[in-house]
């Protein structure tokens, strides 16, 4: 019962196209109840979209082509035209339960912003217990308990003197960040440390979760240009018909001495030829046929609007991690100081394998290919704040920074080498025995391989690349340079990103988001075009328009090359159709035509724009780009 209730109008204009079959049948195998079947699938397919016409022309005041298809399919049923009464309704009606579909989840994605903002809290009390409260009734200056793994539930500083922080949520990074005493901690983050206590320096109603909450909100509510556009366009156009056909009628009827008969028949013959049944088909079926070429490509578009303003794309802004780069680190630099030693390899693989750190996983898979021992006489434990260790009889193993591993500085050489990876945007893990480095690796989240090729499509196309980052300064350039994009903005927050967005959008007109996180919903929701990655977040891929499932970001430039071939047979389809609908108007008052013919030119040219854009089913060619390969694995004796 609920699905025939959300899909109603896709139902109703279901039936209607069976009864338009099944009356067709009947009317050709000349049997008398054929106009019976007509009207009754006229009222199934137009009541919802008539309704909805009438309702905007009382409280709003505004005429919408729902009442003037409306009419028309009756002036058809009036001249006794059943069929072609029938046919309008139906077309129509596809186009507006297809409208209908793609704008029922519009707020969907609030409801899932509010279902991942944490509820409850642990209130440390004066005598160190915890007492569990709701968020909303916490005060700035309260103490908390925040649990390992738990989410931190409101905006505050750190009281602990360290944690380890997952704030993908936030800024959209896999790499946790290290807190210290006093530092500030995010709603919605992650603590991946031990438990840790907080102090409250926000209201819930002031906290940056709650600040993506109402960007994307605002976001919603805001109507596009376009759609302001067609809203005015639509209006005028009723009110011009509205007011044609009956001058049609009465004009010559009293001031060139045409017969009531003939004056009346030619206005029916002009409310059916001058309904836009053609101007609707113009773009509806191309755009259909478009966005079924996207899904077995795997491109998801929310709706027509979004395909046919990629075409007029100015600037398009990519998020680093995740959509730039893979998401997660992986070892690009292995050194050793002296050869390397298998025991060494052992120890590093068998003391991370111990560890959840997203660092720690990039080196176990560095090496699971390589036939690694593991030595279970290890004893291993973690040092909060710096590292692992590990010891086996007289020898003790460190993986971490250079302070913990080490108790003297680095060398010249490995000082150097090590400034050289962080200069190439690399985090440098260290390996020593007994307080000895032995050696270093460089980890970077890099590139996808087909990012580069992405980003050199649209400069190519003249159109402006940047990429948005929470990360680093060193990092957000290292992978800048890989791919090639025209601007880097890095270290910015969700309301960083979203203001970045709205300046560009008033500066160059259409502009393009494509992210997968919680952090990149407010931006997503800002820009003309919002894309996910089809991986990401569920409120990044509700909020956005566009959705690239299979995570291919080739993917994004076919459909802006689908787009410009989408633009080029609307315009052609609508200059036909409006020719043919003036020329139809123009020999129906030279009474030139008659309503068989007026009715053949009308859905002729229906007919003809369809099948110029069924065009749009036709496969995307698109010359293959040579693919940028990172090397993942390197041994430089040092």
């Amino acid at each position: 019962m609920t699905y025939i209730k959300e899909n109603k109008q896709m139902l109703a204009t279901i039936i209607c196209g069976v009864l338009m079959l099944l009356g067709f049948i009947v009317d050709k195998n000349n049997m008398r109840f054929a106009p019976i079947i007509y009207i009754f699938g006229m009222i199934i397919g137009g009541f919802s979209q008539t309704k909805e016409g009438i309702e905007d022309t009382i409280e709003n005041k505004h005429l919408s082509v729902d009442l003037l298809m409306a009419l028309a399919a009756i002036g058809a049923c009036t001249i006794q035209f059943y069929f072609e009464g029938i046919m309008l309704t139906f077309i129509f009606s596809l186009s507006g339960s297809l409208e209908e579909y793609t704008t029922s989840k519009s707020k969907k994605e609030i409801e899932n912003l509010m279902a991942i903002q944490p509820e409850n809290a642990f209130l440390l009390l004066a005598d160190n217990t915890t007492k569990e409260v709701p968020v909303a009734e916490l005060k700035i200056g309260d103490t908390l308990l925040v649990p390992k793994g738990a989410s931190v539930p409101i905006d505050g500083e750190l009281l602990s003197t360290h944690s380890s922080i997952d704030e993908a949520a936030i800024t959209g990074e896999s790499i946790p960040v290290e807190k210290l005493h006093h530092d500030a901690l995010f709603a919605g983050t992650i603590n991946v440390g031990n438990a840790i206590s907080m102090v409250v320096t926000k209201e819930a109603k002031d906290t940056l979760f709650s600040k993506i909450i109402q960007l994307v909100d605002e976001a919603q509510n805001t109507p596009s240009k376009t759609a302001s556009f067609l809203d005015r366009f639509e209006n005028v156009y009723v009110k011009a018909i509205l007011i044609i056909v009956p001058l049609m009628i009465f004009l010559p009827y009293f001031f060139l001495g045409w017969t009531w008969s003939e004056s009346f028949y030619r206005g029916m013959v002009l409310l059916v030829v001058a309904s836009p049944c053609a101007l609707v088909a113009s773009a509806t079926p191309a755009t259909l046929a478009a966005i079924s070429n996207g899904a077995k490509n795997g491109v998801l578009f929310k709706g027509g609007v979004f395909l046919e303003s990629l075409s007029d794309l100015k600037a398009i802004t990519f998020d680093k991690t995740g959509t730039l780069t893979k998401g997660i680190p992986v070892v690009t630099d292995e050194i050793f100081i002296e050869a390397q030693c298998d025991k060494a390899i052992s120890a590093l693989v068998t003391i991370e394998k111990n560890s959840t750190h997203p660092l720690a996983n990039a080196i176990v898979r560095f090496y699971q290919d390589s036939n690694i021992s593991i030595n279970d006489t290890l004893i291993v434990e973690e040092i909060a704040g710096s590292g692992m260790q590990a010891t086996e009889e007289d020898t003790l193993w460190k993986v971490g920074n250079s302070d913990f591993v080490t108790e003297g500085s680095l060398d010249d050489n490995t000082m150097e080498k090590t400034l050289q990876l962080q200069q190439e945007g690399k985090t440098v893990i260290y390996l020593s025995k007994n307080n000895q480095i032995v050696a270093f690796f460089g980890l970077l989240d890099v590139p996808k391989p087909e990012a580069i090729d992405c980003v050199r499509y649209f400069k190519e196309a003249g159109i402006t690349t940047t990429m948005l980052t929470g990360d680093h300064h060193q990092t957000a350039n290292a992978v800048a340079e890989i791919v090639g994009v025209d601007h880097v903005v890095a270290d910015c927050l969700p309301e960083d990103k979203t203001i970045f967005i709205k300046e560009q959008k008033e500066k160059v007109g259409t502009n393009a988001m494509i992210g997968d996180g919680i952090n990149d919903a407010p931006a997503l929701a800002n820009a003309t075009i919002g894309v996910a990655m089809g991986q990401g977040t569920d409120i990044a891929i509700d909020v956005a328009d566009i959705v690239l499932m299979q995570n291919d970001l080739n993917k994004l430039a076919m459909s802006h090359e689908m787009s410009l071939k989408l633009k080029k047979i609307v315009t052609e389809n609508i200059i036909f159709s409006i020719s043919v609908i003036v020329l139809l108007i123009i020999s129906n008052f030279l009474q030139v035509i008659n309503l068989p013919l007026g009715v053949i030119g009308h859905e002729g040219s229906t007919i003809l724009v369809i099948l110029n854009g069924l065009r749009m089913l036709k496969p995307i060619k698109k010359e293959k780009n040579t693919h940028y390969h990172t090397q993942t694995k390197t041994n430089t004796a040092h």
